[in-house]
């Protein structure tokens, strides 16, 4: 396993890192980011892998499972009223990158709204680069929100 980690003295999101990152994990996030701002869902179609899953934990140890099937609904909707989740990623900081096996692992930081969010993505290797998203790991302070709306989305059927 090749782990690189950006590590710092004083360990702050905003502290930098003489290490080196596997550049090629952090195009692929580079990627997927811009797939998502812009709305482009066939990139993130295939971006996605089949079995993808989006696992949303917060400060009060509520979690929320998501699929690939929850986000390209959300993003096909999105798109369909003309909008898009259309943040801005100039402040996403990859922190640390990790290979075992087939699969790759991108730790991300950011600051969003004035709130700090941590993101572990897992990717899958296949035909010779990292093909798909595997598992999202979110770290959030509440996803009440978000347990609210999944429960909503079931009521409807």
């Amino acid at each position: 396993m090749d782990t690189v980690l950006d590590t710092t003295s004083d360990a702050t999101p905003d502290a930098t890192s003489d290490e080196v990152l596997d550049e090629s994990l952090v195009a692929r996030m580079r990627e997927y980011l811009a797939a998502g701002t812009a709305m482009d869902l066939p990139a993130l179609e295939a971006l996605y892998d089949e079995e993808f899953e989006n696992l949303r934990i917060d400060e009060a140890g509520q979690v929320v499972r998501l699929t690939k099937a929850h986000f390209m609904a959300r993003f096909r909707a999105l798109a369909a009223q003309g909008e898009s989740i259309g943040q801005d990623t100039g402040d996403v900081r990859f922190l640390a990158t990790t290979r075992h096996g087939d699969q790759g692992t991108v730790v991300m930081y950011r600051c969003e709204q004035g709130v700090p969010a941590r993101y572990t993505f897992v990717w899958r290797w296949a035909d010779g680069h990292w093909a798909t998203v595997l598992r999202e790991f979110s770290f959030e302070r509440d996803v009440s929100y978000l347990k609210r709306m999944m429960a909503a989305a079931a009521a409807r059927g």
